[in-house]
């Protein structure tokens, strides 16, 4: 932790699920500030009062700005002496993405173009930016903002990195099991209701990743990246409908509902195309794919040309390592979610 040492952290979006757990992996070491930057006073408040109860010691530490990353102003506001920022705030929903892609557009595109203008304007040292699987080969309007906010990322670190300042990177992640609006909570609420489960397409994959994980991503993009760079965790997968068992095992079978897929849904995601996977370096748990350095001047790439443009094939929920029943309740009873709700069902 010595790179946060007495620093600031601001965090955009961070009333949400990550950045709760941010706050628990920072907030007793000897970081300086931790800034949460978002749009909701509720959430905010809520946190606050939080703080104040289970940390009394070190609460002092977070404080809180209403804003929007819409409104570049409210950003470059909350920006003066932040060293780092990780930059969490997106819509995230598919369904409501699809029906408002506006509402993604300058939320995930023009509200992440704002963030790193200001973070440049501020002297900003380092930002991570947070993106999702569904940006690689998107299908969706969710994942076409995204994926068209990590090229917003990228040209603004080249820019960022030949004025020799803010170094800005990108990571990339799959599903993030109990954060908001993800579908283990709503599984263990139709049990806890007497009700079957609902489940979109039982052969769906999806990568399986825990908040803590999430957030050990955003660290290692922290630590080890150059200007551009983007990072994605090695991660585990398993079906929608293993991921149904394993919850029907741990908190008790009602059955289950068979509804279809919804808006602008996969059967598989991709964390890494093909193209990527090409200019790939394996760093163990992780890979990075360095940024691609070619400038406008096309004709030394026409005139040369380039033989090798993808690999065989891309990183995806289907080829990674899958898991079976089993292999998924434990994977799910790594989240604090899950084990919480077991306890509370035993004591009830």
């Amino acid at each position: 932790m010595s790179a946060f040492t007495g620093k600031t952290l601001m965090i955009t979006g961070g009333t949400g699920s990550f950045g709760n757990t941010v706050l628990k992996h920072f907030l007793t070491t000897d970081i300086g500030e931790i800034r949460i930057f978002s749009r909701d006073e509720k959430k905010q408040d809520d946190m606050r009062h939080k703080l104040q109860a289970e940390y009394p010691e070190h609460a002092s530490k977070v404080q809180f700005y209403v804003g929007d990353v819409r409104n570049i102003q409210s950003v470059r506001d909350a920006m003066p002496g932040v060293d780092y920022i990780f930059h969490a705030a997106a819509l995230k929903q598919v369904p409501s993405c699809e029906f408002f892609p506006m509402e993604a557009v300058r939320t995930n595109i023009e509200g992440t173009d704002n963030v790193l203008h200001a973070a440049i304007e501020a002297g900003v040292k380092r930002v991570v930016c947070l993106s999702t699987d569904k940006a690689a080969y998107p299908i969706n309007a969710m994942g076409i903002s995204k994926a068209m906010m990590e090229h917003v990322i990228f040209a603004n670190a080249r820019v960022a990195a030949k004025r020799g300042g803010t170094v800005i990177c990108c990571t990339r992640y799959g599903n993030v099991m109990c954060s908001r609006g993800s579908v283990i909570p709503l599984f263990i609420d139709q049990i806890k209701n007497g009700k079957p489960i609902t489940i979109t397409d039982p052969n769906m994959t999806r990568f399986l990743m825990n908040l803590d994980e999430a957030v050990e991503l955003v660290r290692f993009a922290f630590e080890h990246a150059n200007p551009g760079d983007l990072f994605i965790q090695k991660a585990d997968a398993s079906t929608i409908g293993d991921l149904a068992k394993a919850v029907q095992q741990l908190f008790g079978d009602t059955g289950t509902n068979i509804i279809g897929t919804r808006h602008g849904e996969k059967l598989y995601e991709t964390l890494m195309t093909k193209e990527e996977r090409l200019r790939a370096e394996d760093m163990g748990g992780y890979y990075r794919v360095a940024a691609d350095s070619r400038d406008l001047n096309y004709d030394k790439f026409v005139v040369n040309g380039e033989v090798h443009t993808m690999a065989d094939e891309s990183y995806t929920s289907h080829n990674t390592i899958r898991l079976d029943v089993e292999g998924t309740v434990k994977k799910i009873l790594t989240t604090d979610y899950v084990r919480e709700e077991l306890e509370g069902i035993r004591h009830n």
